[in-house]
């Protein structure tokens, strides 16, 4: 097999622009984490606790006046976990539709409309919550509803587009936008609702997603023999690349799917990963207002240094376990536990290390930082073996695991919340040590049982052994 440069190829263009849509993807789940701590009336989300337990307050910075012209709402804390967890009970109900569509109608069509109906939901935001509470979960739901069918129409594009030594490099590239989309709408959002008012955030990113989306239906089409320009001799490395790994079967093997212990590995640690991740994506501006005392301004940019790193960690080790792979001739299932469990173990140290060492608020930013960045070798572990095992159904395996990986999303912030009704140091140890030991005990569960070959079920001749 001849590689084909990969400068201007039409499957790094398809990673570019499936990095841009990933990034406005996030950017629209997030930015509802920041605009709250606006949208709420000062005094109902919590009284001061003013125990020698919490950290003194040391902001300096010089009060700039602030635009407070946005409406506020008197939601208490209940109220606020359910809003921002309202988002997973939209997003966990399309994921195994998803992908189980991305395999009849091509990943295309699903992901560019996955995005457009989230930014236009995004975009009604504030008429929802003028409306009333229940509207905007609704709304949050809905969106949720949008985002569910995008990471399993990728995935399943990918099985298409991915050359095998490869796919570690274009996978971590496309879904790094995640990362990179929270680093800068955490801040940006901070700075929109300090500048102007929180109802911008929701129409700057709302209007970005609704542009996005005539790019991707113009230049992306869903295998490479349907491109319009690709090269002659990309789309044959590409198909002569997959030609074993590819089922032609027309129907799913449901059962020896649901059968496959490397396929609940995945679940497992998916599971346990998105725990200690939702736990922070959504609370980690609250741990940073109410126990550190940073304010807003300082909180955005604070909040997003750890998914900062994680984006860097995410290409940087998507390009190492190709590396491995390719020229080590590491077996892949050795390169997939390898980066599991340094992406699950490492994160669980540094979280458990940060919720310990109290006040010392550098230290406190270093070790999220560093716990968070770890969870970057994750993307080239568990994240995406789904296409090692089972190429051709590697879209409908995403929405099996993301459906069980949603659920934290559900539970984690209200189970946190719960936890930290009077806001201590102590409450939020119990919050991270309970994450960092789901983290753990995902990561050898993963070692234990994963596999890094094509599974028999999922190519074309599997039915005629059986049988």
């Amino acid at each position: 097999l001849v590689s084909v440069p990969a400068c201007c190829s039409a499957r790094y263009n398809l990673a570019l622009l499936a990095f841009f849509g990933f990034f406005l993807l996030y950017a629209l789940r997030v930015n509802l984490s920041v605009a709250l701590v606006d949208m709420v009336e000062p005094n109902t989300s919590l009284a001061k606790n003013t125990t020698s337990s919490v950290c003194p307050e040391h902001s300096s910075t010089i009060n700039v006046p602030r635009n407070t012209t946005g409406e506020k709402y008197s939601w208490d804390a209940d109220t606020q976990g359910w809003i921002l967890g309202s988002f997973f009970y939209g997003y966990i109900i399309t994921q195994i539709p998803g992908g189980y569509l991305a395999s009849k109608i091509g990943g295309k069509l699903l992901l560019g409309f996955g995005v457009f109906g989230t930014s236009v939901f995004t975009l009604l935001t504030p008429l929802a919550a003028n409306l009333g509470v229940g509207y905007l979960i609704a709304v949050r739901a809905l969106e949720g509803l949008g985002e569910g069918v995008t990471f399993p129409a990728m995935h399943s594009m990918w099985s298409s587009w991915a050359p095998p030594l490869e796919r570690s490099k274009l996978l971590s590239i496309s879904y790094a936008g995640a990362q990179l989309g929270t680093v800068v709408s955490l801040p940006l959002s901070g700075l929109i609702c300090y500048y102007m008012n929180w109802v911008y955030v929701f129409y700057i990113f709302g209007a970005l997603g609704v542009f996005w989306f005539f790019f991707w239906m113009w230049l992306v089409s869903d295998t490479p023999e349907t491109h319009r320009s690709i090269s002659h001799a990309e789309r044959e490395y590409i198909l002569s690349s997959l030609k074993d790994q590819l089922s032609t079967q027309k129907s799913v093997p449901w059962r020896p799917i649901l059968e496959s212990l490397p396929l609940w590995a995945i679940v497992v640690a998916h599971f346990s990963y998105n725990w200690t991740f939702y736990t922070l994506l959504t609370l980690l501006p609250t741990y940073m207002k109410e126990i550190l005392r940073f304010d807003a301004q300082e909180n955005g940019f604070l909040s997003a240094l750890p998914y900062f790193g994680c984006w860097l960690c995410i290409i940087l080790s998507g390009q190492i376990a190709d590396y491995l792979r390719e020229k080590q001739n590491l077996s892949t299932v050795c390169v997939r536990k390898c980066f599991t469990l340094i992406g699950m173990i490492g994160p669980a140290v540094f979280l458990v290390a940060a919720g310990f060492i109290g006040c010392n608020y550098a230290l406190a930013v270093a070790f999220v930082t560093i716990s968070t960045t770890l969870g970057g070798f994750c993307t080239s572990g568990y994240s995406i073996n789904h296409l090692d095992i089972a190429p051709s159904y590697a879209g409908i395996l995403l929405g099996i695991t993301n459906s069980f990986a949603t659920i934290p999303g559900m539970v984690g912030p209200v189970i946190a919340k719960n936890l930290t009704h009077n806001n201590t140091v102590g409450e939020w140890q119990t919050v991270f040590c309970i994450a960092a030991s789901i983290n753990l005990f995902g990561a050898i569960f993963f070692a234990l049982f994963a596999s890094g070959e094509v599974q028999d079920w999922a190519v074309s001749g599997y039915h005629l052994h059986r049988n």
